[in-house]
């Protein structure tokens, strides 16, 4: 019955023929590469990311900075706000850029930056993707609607592929209430026209300014959140640095700078030790075990990543504490804050933004036959419910040195690794107990590890200076997407460069792992689905529990292979 109602809709969700849902040639034989040499693996990812600094080249050449920057300095002039929205990967692009801006606000008042960020399902999709949200165009309007927008106010709509429901809600709400609105996605406007009326719709309307990324395929197929969501990081970031100093010569800068950035990422200095680590991180798992990282002023960047492990490569999400029944997930990250309402004020860079919605709310924006089925997702994501994941120095207990095999420190302050800080104690604590550690920092300062025999990764960064820290942001992500896709890579969750263990979680991910289902089998595509929807129907209870379940698409194939 589920795969009748998906097939009816399908030809609103079949995406293969975008380039984003497309196989990268440089990785296409991934899984082999990595399972003979993890440091090869390593910098066979790195190489991917050479198409973000190609396309950001390009942008500079054609100077597709100068009016966002100028009508995002307009903006706060006037008082008014930018504001970002994204789904996912793009949602969680969103909250930093907003924590960045913060930051740099809050150190200097006297310029009066304003700025808000909102994900698909709130905050709490941060930690887990809220099921279906996405897929509705209403939620995104009604999100944007609780910031009351005005016409002084300017709204970057954030979505990797340019077809999400959610992010296209929010767009069309935003120019409803007189805010300037921008587009920002990554394929080719003539495949989008083509293949999806609501992104034609968006593309085809004068009064919203598009910026198309385009960089080509993913080094993991379908896997946005590498080189799309990283081009997306750079040129929102140059914008608003742009923005802020009135320097049109930022873009320039930043282009040069991020070409020395990656090349640090491709040299030996870094790709040894990350490859060391990420075998340790390998045996942690393969252990059974478990395995802790520690943040201060990096823990978006490290929670992005480690939450986006759970539905890429269908391992258990982050735990919250009252659960006891739901499976553990293999990497948590542990906050330098007393508790977690602090912590993920940290993370955050603001208050928690939930959503809380009523049934009556919900029936007024989609219909009554559907409203009490999203009331019941909705009840579970609210501002308590977040609070709920142990993030604090208040969590620690939960996951004690004795069960964890591994713990990192990922830091750019150096002085946080020094005698009596959190993350010394947290990793000395982690090596008493026989747990290998690790450190990551981007900076140029000496590292002196607080433990004997910890795995040190230091990634240098470039001499240019940037208010927003643009490059060390954008170093970080290609260095963590490179390292977690790598060990789950090992991990046996990649074939090729087809990521056979992602969660379908939504349409958009049911119709990817369709595909995968059809490329690995030769099954059609109507055949492939109803295929599918048989296995989640047999583990979708685990599923909602947060249990562990075979992968689907690998389930589906194995199958098939083997006339089951």
């Amino acid at each position: 019955m589920k795969a009748d109602e998906f097939l009816k809709i399908s030809e609103q969700f079949r995406l293969g023929n975008l380039v984003t849902e497309s196989s990268h040639p440089v990785t296409a034989n991934l899984s082999d590469i990595a399972a003979k040499s993890t440091e090869l693996g390593l910098s066979t990812l790195f190489d991917v990311d050479k198409d973000v600094v190609a396309k950001f080249d390009e942008l500079v050449a054609n100077d597709m900075f100068s009016q966002a920057a100028a009508d995002v300095r307009r903006v706060w002039d006037g008082g008014g706000r930018a504001v970002f929205t994204g789904c996912g990967a793009t949602g969680r692009l969103s909250i930093l850029l907003d924590g960045m801006l913060r930051k740099y606000g809050a150190e200097h008042p006297e310029l009066d930056i304003k700025s808000e960020s909102l994900m698909a399902g709130g905050d709490f999709a941060l930690i887990k993707s809220v099921e279906g949200f996405e897929d509705i165009t209403a939620f995104g309007g009604k999100q944007v609607e609780e910031l009351n927008l005005t016409d002084k106010d300017i709204l970057f709509a954030i979505t990797e592929g340019g077809e999400t429901s959610w992010v296209i809600g929010t767009a069309w709400k935003a120019l409803e209430m007189g805010a300037r609105v921008y587009f920002v996605y990554n394929n080719p406007d003539d495949i989008l026209r083509q293949r999806v009326i609501r992104s034609r719709e968006v593309i085809d309307d004068d009064r919203i300014t598009k910026i198309n990324l385009t960089t080509g395929p993913m080094a993991i197929t379908g896997s946005t959140r590498m080189q799309a969501t990283t081009i997306e990081l750079c040129y929102m970031a140059a914008v608003l640095e742009t923005a802020i100093t009135g320097d049109g010569n930022t873009p320039h800068r930043v282009a040069v700078s991020l070409r020395e950035m990656l090349d640090t990422l491709h040299s030996p200095d870094v790709l040894v030790p990350l490859a060391r680590l990420a075998e340790a991180e390998v045996k942690v798992f393969k252990a059974g075990r478990l395995n802790n990282y520690f943040a201060s002023d990096l823990s978006i960047d490290i929670l992005t990543d480690t939450t986006e492990r759970s539905p890429t490569f269908c391992i258990p999400a982050f735990r919250p504490a009252s659960d006891t029944s739901a499976d553990e997930s293999w990497s948590y990250l542990y906050v330098d804050a007393d508790t977690a309402e602090d912590a993920w004020r940290k993370v955050l860079g603001r208050d928690i933004r939930a959503v809380e919605w009523d049934l009556d709310t919900i029936a007024a924006i989609t219909d009554s036959e559907s409203a009490p089925a999203h009331h019941e997702v909705i009840k579970k994501i609210s501002k308590e419910k977040i609070l709920d994941f142990k993030i604090g120095r208040d969590g620690l207990y939960l996951r004690p040195p004795s069960r964890c095999g591994g713990a990192s420190a990922v830091t750019d302050n150096i002085s946080e690794l020094a005698a009596g800080t959190f993350f010394a104690e947290e990793l000395a604590k982690a090596a008493a107990a026989g747990a290998h550690t690790g450190i990551i920092y981007i900076g140029n300062d000496e590292v002196v590890s607080p433990v004997e025999n910890s795995i040190v990764v230091k990634a240098a960064l470039p001499e240019e200076p940037f208010e927003l820290d643009i490059i060390k942001r954008a170093g970080i992500k290609m260095l963590l997407n490179a390292f977690s896709t790598c060990v789950m890579t090992l991990m046996g969750a990649v074939m090729g460069n087809f990521m056979v263990h992602v969660v379908p979680s939504n349409l958009k991910l049911i119709d990817r792992c369709a595909r995968y289902v059809q490329h690995l089998t030769g099954l059609d595509y109507e055949t492939a689905v109803r295929e599918l929807f048989d296995v989640i129907a047999e583990i979708e209870d685990d599923m909602a529990a947060g249990r562990k379940y075979p992968p689907v698409v690998e389930t589906c194939v194995k199958r098939y292979k083997e006339s089951l």
